[in-house]
């Protein structure tokens, strides 16, 4: 039986997530591959999730902004780069669309509410941002980010930036797929999974 919890709002929620508008504004659907970065946490989380979904095709988590030289876990981790950790979704836009991926970020992915955090992980490389990749991604996000303000459907304003992306870095080797491997760690069953099954409960209809 899924948890009845999934369905009541999530943390910064005032609507169950199912019940989170869909955006007005999206990017039209392309035949090619489609490609989006987004941050909201622990990569751990947001990449757990968005690996569900239909119409996904690559999940791979990393380092988006910053230098190369501290594009590692340590030096991110202390919260003096200019990283966050973000994850890069490979999509099939005949599939899934710019938009929808938006509305799972916003309605179960995270708490777009919080500002540098999320939960007991604080710092700027936990902050909510968006890396839009062309001017189309821009203006959804643009637009979204207005319309969820307006809706009413959050607690208070949102925290998310749209950010340019500076450059994206792959994190390490261990970090991918890093819930899937590693089910029993703590973190993961008290954080990551409860995410997944709340995605599993309000969108049945979006996973593979």
């Amino acid at each position: 039986m899924a948890d009845p919890s999934c369905e009541l709002p999530g943390a910064g929620l005032r609507v169950p997530p199912a019940r989170v508008p869909d955006p007005a504004v999206d990017v039209p659907t392309a035949a090619d591959r489609g490609e989006a970065i987004l941050a909201g946490g622990c990569f751990w989380c947001t990449e757990a999730v968005y690996r569900q979904l239909a119409g996904v095709t690559e999940v791979v988590p990393g380092y988006a902004g910053g230098d190369a030289d501290t594009a590692n876990y340590k030096a991110v981790c202390s919260g003096q780069t200019a990283h966050a950790e973000a994850i890069r979704i490979l999509y099939d836009p005949m599939q899934l669309s710019y938009g929808q991926l938006l509305k799972v970020f916003f309605a179960v992915a995270h708490d777009p509410t919080q500002k540098d955090r999320q939960g007991n992980d604080v710092g700027p490389q936990y902050r909510s941002a968006l890396f839009p990749l062309d001017a189309g991604q821009e203006q959804v996000a643009r637009a979204y980010l207005g319309q969820l303000d307006a809706s009413g459907a959050f607690a208070s304003r949102l925290a998310t930036r749209i950010e340019p992306l500076e450059a994206f870095f792959v994190a390490e080797a261990y970090h991918h797929d890093y819930a899937a491997k590693n089910p029993g760690q703590p973190y993961i069953q008290f954080v990551s999974l409860p995410k997944v099954a709340k995605l599993v409960q309000a969108f049945p209809d979006k996973l593979r």
